[in-house]
């Protein structure tokens, strides 16, 4: 590429502030020997920084060029053009003050902004008895941004609610992709996209449609994942206490190093620090048992804390033992993960499995 006609202009961009992503598609007509391409410098630009469209392997004998938003030459669009016999610099409708147009052919658009995405058209006029264009197209897209699963209940009632998720920026020119346990999502009457797929519709979610779930943005320049996002089911089942006058237990245990500090919490009131939490003697009083019981576990090097909670119900009527096997306890789960590894006893030996992991 030879010198610029105009002050060179000095890029300081690093990778890592890249937002915008430079596509180059390139159509000939006539064909040339060398090809003329076209490549912005740098590839990827952020928002506010400068985009510079380099013009290589001009033919010879040419009397100027014009530059046009969109991918035709359409007058409204004209940004730029520039004479060669002259040196003259021409400013056109589409022209913002922020497109400077060198000797070479190459455009610099300074300060882009969101609305610089789109198609780009220059236009190469030639000497000659008979007048010869080339025409070269390239898009700017914009990078898209990492999107976010936003939720109406994270915390759905199994079998019963319906939830919402969203992909979350709106944005234009993109598409929606989503993803359940890392695979596209499958036909299902339990699953309705909406018509730009950005929202999805999850009917009476079960186990099966509890995720996790991810969403992707795409356009023909970049594609970017959220991160996943589980629902925490309340599932519930019936439980039974073996004896009346039992005293039930609930542990928590933690994958955690060093050893996680403990706390138990009955709706939202401190209770002890201990891994195993003792549920009082149940009495025929059997309603005051009732509550959301929680644990916390927390890594004291880390810092980080992580939560659980059940809704325990404790119902029936007090019948002497010799004519009972006992109170009848209806456990509302939250929280449930991969039931693998971890677990948290509950009360019976019916009970589920569930996980802290600070």
């Amino acid at each position: 590429m030879g010198p610029l006609s105009a002050p060179p202009c000095t890029l300081h961009i690093t990778w890592k502030e890249l937002l915008l992503t430079v596509l180059l598609f390139i159509f000939w007509n006539p064909p040339t020997t060398a090809q003329v391409t076209i490549e912005a410098q740098p590839t990827k630009v952020s928002e506010g920084k400068d985009v510079l469209l380099l013009v290589h392997n001009l033919p010879q004998n040419l009397t100027g060029y014009i530059w046009y938003k969109g991918q035709i030459m359409d007058l409204h669009q004209f940004i730029t053009a520039y004479t060669i016999d002259t040196e003259t610099i021409i400013s056109g409708p589409a022209y913002s003050g922020r497109e400077t147009v060198y000797s070479n052919a190459s455009l610099l658009i300074q300060n882009v902004t969101k609305n610089d995405t789109g198609s780009y058209t220059i236009q190469i006029i030639k000497r000659g008895d008979k007048i010869k264009r080339v025409t070269g197209h390239f898009t700017l897209y914009l990078e898209t941004p990492k999107p976010s699963i936003s939720s109406s209940n994270l915390n759905p009632r199994e079998a019963t609610e319906t939830v919402i998720l969203s992909c979350d920026p709106d944005t234009q020119d993109v598409s929606y992709l989503w993803w359940i346990n890392g695979q596209s999502l499958p036909i299902s009457r339990k699953l309705q996209l909406s018509e730009n797929n950005r929202t999805l519709i999850l009917f009476n979610v079960t186990k099966d449609t509890a995720g996790p779930y991810e969403c992707e943005m795409k356009n023909p320049g970049s594609s970017s994942r959220s991160d996943p996002v589980t629902l925490n089911l309340i599932c519930e089942y019936l439980l039974f206490l073996c004896e009346p006058g039992e005293v039930p237990k609930l542990s928590c245990l933690t994958d955690s190093h060093p050893l996680a500090e403990h706390s138990w919490l009955i709706d939202g009131k401190f209770q002890q620090s201990a891994e195993v939490f003792f549920i009082p003697q149940i009495t025929k009083t059997y309603r005051e048992h009732s509550g959301l019981y929680g644990c916390s576990a927390r890594n004291s090097a880390t810092g980080r804390e992580r939560s659980t909670f059940k809704r325990i119900k404790v119902f029936g009527k007090w019948i002497p033992a010799s004519l009972s096997t006992g109170f009848s306890v209806e456990s509302m789960w939250l929280s449930e993960k991969s039931q693998e590894n971890i677990f948290i006893p509950s009360l019976c030996p019916m009970g589920r499995r569930d996980f802290v992991s600070p």
